[in-house]
C-alpha cells in the first residue's frame, strides 16, 4: 500500500500513525515544506520517503509531489492526514489521482455547519435552531425567534476559533461591525454538557471503535475565551441514545474507513447534535482512547488499512480524565507539579507540555489520569486545577 500524508511532522503524536503503517508493510510518503532535518526522529523513521515542497499551500506543488510518488511507486492507495486543516487538500488530491476516500464533492456537508444541520434534520437527529446570517437584520430576525443569548461561529471553521456567545443587541451590533468577511452561522444557545461520539469505521461503514468524551462544566468556547482549564473524560458505558444518534449520523454522512468525532449537547430534554468532524478527535484524545482500552489505536488503524480488520476488544475497562492547565503569569496554582505527582502519581499515566498552537483550547500543561472509577479522577483533577 502506498500512503501519502501532508504535514507529517504535526501534530507530534500523529507520527505514530506512520510508524505503525510502515511496521505493517505500507510505503508511507510524506509531503511538507519543512527541511528534512527538522522532522522528528519518529517521523523520519515512519516515512519511506519525504518530498519537500517550497510552499505546502501551493496546490500545484502538491500535484507534482504526488505525481513523482506515483511515477516512482505506482498507484497511490490512500491520501490521509487526519487533520481538519488538510481535509480539503487531501480530498482534492484524492479526486485528481482517483484515490479511495472522501472526494472534493463529499466535503461540503462535513465542512460547513449549515450543511451538517441539513443532514442531521434529514435523518431525524435533533439540532439547535439556527442558520447562516449575512446581515444584522437577518440576525435580529433569528433572535426574535430564539431570544438571547445566541452563539455565532464560522460556518466553515476549526474548533472554537472565532466562536462567541452574544447576550444583547449591543453585542450583536458590535459583532457585525468587527467580524471578518466570512459566513457565520448563528444558533440558539443550548445549555447542557457536551458529549461526543467518536470512533473508526471500516471500508463498508461498519463502526469498529466507539468512544465518548464528556465536557460537563463548560465547553471549548468558554475554555478559550475565559482562560479556563480544559477538563474532559471518557465514559466506560456509552449512553444508548448517544450511540443510536451517533450511528445514524455515521451512516447518514456515508463515512468509510475514517475516524469520526461527533459532538452533542446533553440537555434536560435529551440530546441535540452540534457538529460532525470526519477526522480523529484532536489533542491527546487518541492517547486517552488507548489508555481507556489498553489498546493501540494507531496500530489498529494500520491493521484496518493493511488487513481490513482490527483485533482489539475496545471494551473500555477504564475512565481517562484530561486536565489541561492554563499556565499564565496571572494564574496562580495552589499545588506544584511535585506535589501533584506525589499525591496522585498512581493515577497519572501521562503528562507534559501542549503544542502552543493548541494551548488556547487544550491548556499549556496537561495530565492524563486513569481509573476504573470516575470519582477518584474528578477528585484528583480538582486538586490539580486548584487556583489561588
Amino acid at each position: 500500500m502506498n500512503y501519502i500524508c501532508l504535514s507529517p511532522n504535526f501534530p507530534r503524536n500523529y507520527a505514530n500513525f506512520y510508524l505503525r503503517l510502515k511496521e505493517r508493510g505500507a510505503t508511507v510518503l510524506g509531503i511538507d515544506a519543512v527541511p528534512y532535518s527538522d522532522l522528528s526522529p519518529e517521523v523520519k523513521e515512519g516515512l519511506s520517503e519525504y518530498y519537500r515542497v517550497d510552499d505546502i499551500e501551493n496546490y500545484d506543488q502538491l500535484l507534482r509531489a504526488c505525481a513523482y510518488f506515483t511515477h516512482k511507486y505506482g498507484k497511490i492507495d490512500r491520501i490521509e492526514s487526519h487533520s481538519e486543516y488538510w481535509l480539503d487538500r487531501d480530498a482534492r488530491l484524492r479526486t485528481d489521482f482517483n484515490v479511495f476516500g472522501f472526494k472534493s464533492d463529499d466535503l461540503l456537508k462535513v465542512r460547513h455547519k449549515s450543511k451538517m444541520k441539513e443532514v442531521f434534520r434529514s435523518i431525524g437527529v435533533p439540532v439547535a435552531q439556527g442558520k447562516v446570517v449575512h446581515t444584522l437584520e437577518e440576525a435580529r430576525g433569528l433572535v426574535e425567534e430564539t431570544g438571547f443569548p445566541v452563539c455565532v461561529k464560522p460556518d466553515c471553521g476549526v474548533g472554537a476559533s472565532g466562536t462567541y456567545k452574544l447576550h444583547t443587541d449591543e453585542e450583536l451590533r458590535f459583532f457585525f461591525s468587527t467580524k471578518p468577511p466570512i459566513d457565520y452561522i448563528m444558533e440558539e444557545f443550548i445549555h447542557g454538557a457536551i458529549e461526543t461520539f467518536d470512533g473508526l469505521v471500516d471500508k463498508r461503514g461498519k463502526i469498529l471503535l466507539m468512544n465518548t468524551f464528556v465536557l460537563e462544566e463548560y465547553g471549548i468556547m468558554e475554555m478559550v475565551n475565559y482562560e479556563l482549564d480544559t477538563l474532559h473524560y471518557t465514559l466506560r458505558d456509552i449512553p444508548e441514545d448517544l450511540a443510536g444518534y451517533g450511528s445514524k449520523i455515521v451512516d447518514g454522512f456515508g463515512l468509510k474507513e475514517r475516524f469520526f468525532h461527533i459532538e452533542f449537547f446533553r440537555t434536560s430534554s435529551g440530546l441535540v447534535a452540534l457538529e460532525i468532524n470526519a477526522r480523529p478527535p484532536g489533542g491527546w484524545c487518541i492517547d486517552m482512547i488507548n489508555y481507556a482500552n489498553d489498546a493501540d489505536v494507531y496500530d489498529q488503524y494500520a491493521r484496518l488499512l493493511m488487513e481490513g480488520r482490527v483485533n482489539a476488544a475496545f471494551d473500555r475497562p477504564y475512565h481517562v480524565f484530561y486536565i489541561g492547565l492554563k499556565e499564565r503569569e496571572h494564574i496562580l496554582r495552589a499545588h506544584s507539579r511535585e506535589e501533584i505527582e506525589r499525591k496522585y502519581g498512581p493515577l497519572i499515566v501521562q503528562h507534559g507540555t501542549i503544542d502552543p498552537i493548541f494551548s488556547a483550547a487544550m491548556g499549556d500543561y496537561a495530565y492524563l489520569l486513569r481509573s476504573p472509577k470516575l470519582e477518584p479522577l474528578k477528585e484528583a483533577a480538582a486538586y490539580i486545577g486548584k487556583r489561588v
